[in-house]
């Protein structure tokens, strides 16, 4: 009995037979992107529950060209926690393909796809999902056409920036065009879409199924869930359990899951949804490579489902033993 017990309480460890199959494992994190550090943190967190789980794992911080990171590879496959372009919008995942070499998360198309929020929006539109209305604007000329299609207040962002970054909430005209200039500095492609008010969501994946969703509301001191809010405020409130009645809970997850096979992902990653005064879900955007930091959703769900951190990343890890069907 006290062995049983011993087990019960023990870290999750990966078996031999697993360890000896995943081999060396690179953990690719840092890159270029606006999100270099919360990738560098991501990144060191994964490192280290790989380490716990018992995995032969080191850290590779990924600057510069992304072709020379196959060049010789001391690695058998690689755990990627690049966030942002570079490393999680199909650049490496197509480079990995080509050079034969196993990598967790979603291939090159829906990894492409899901950084290019707008062309997600009409893959959602496409396919019938609820996604808030939207314009693109390039040019400042747009703020008065748009602000008489949509209605305000309106959200700006750039669409292939991750973690909030760019996005602003505008009233006016005034206020678009200023934004737009922000948003423009960051990414040539600018989304505007409908502002929902109400409860923010998020839907982590894991193999095919929704883990608990976790309801998100920033300190009044935030406008929204932003990258502030996000990585470095510790009043950030999340609901797990996330506050719905249990068959709008499950109706939500489903939202996620057809959200994140219609874009194609791969065995793991984040949906965020929006909640309206009338109760309806609105798919905002898939996240393939979602934060791992300390603060972060996918983690604290898988948590509230009974996984611990280190059996999430392997896991994660263990899907690249599939083959390219996994």
């Amino acid at each position: 009995m006290s062995d049983m017990h011993h087990n019960e309480t023990q870290a999750y460890q990966a078996g031999p037979e697993l360890v000896r199959a995943l081999g060396r494992v690179a953990v690719f994190m840092g890159g270029d992107s606006a999100e270099r550090e919360v990738s560098l943190k991501s990144g060191k967190a994964v490192l280290a529950a790989l380490i716990s789980a018992g995995v032969d794992a080191y850290a590779e911080d990924v600057q510069g060209c992304l072709l020379k990171t196959v060049d010789n590879p001391q690695f058998d496959r690689v755990f990627i926690a690049l966030h942002g372009r570079g490393g999680e919008d199909g650049t490496l995942q197509a480079i990995l393909s080509q050079a034969g070499i196993p990598y967790t998360g979603s291939e090159v198309l829906a990894s492409a796809l899901a950084m290019d929020k707008l062309r997600t929006k009409y893959v959602f539109e496409g396919c019938g999902l609820p996604t808030p209305k939207f314009r693109t604007m390039t040019s400042v000329d747009q703020a008065d056409q748009i602000i008489g299609e949509l209605r305000a207040p309106l959200s700006v962002k750039p669409s292939r920036e991750g973690s909030s970054i760019g996005i602003r909430k505008v009233h006016t005209a005034a206020e678009l065009a200023d934004a737009y200039e922000a948003a423009a500095a960051l990414d040539n492609l600018v989304l505007v879409e409908e502002w929902i008010e109400g409860p923010e969501f998020t839907v982590s994946l894991l193999q095919d199924q929704a883990l608990p969703a976790i309801g998100l509301s920033a300190s009044t001191e935030h406008v929204f869930y932003d990258y502030d809010a996000k990585y470095l405020a510790d009043d950030t409130r999340y609901q797990i359990p996330c506050g719905l009645a249990p068959e709008d809970e499950v109706r939500l997850q489903h939202l996620a899951l057809d959200a994140f096979r219609v874009v194609g992902c791969r065995t793991w990653g984040r949906v965020d949804i929006m909640q309206d005064s009338d109760g309806q879900f609105w798919l905002l955007e898939v996240n393939t490579v979602p934060g791992m930091t300390d603060h972060s959703l996918v983690p604290m769900a898988a948590k509230a489902a009974g996984i611990s951190f280190e059996e999430l990343v392997v896991r994660i890890l263990k899907d690249t033993l599939e083959g390219a069907d996994a």
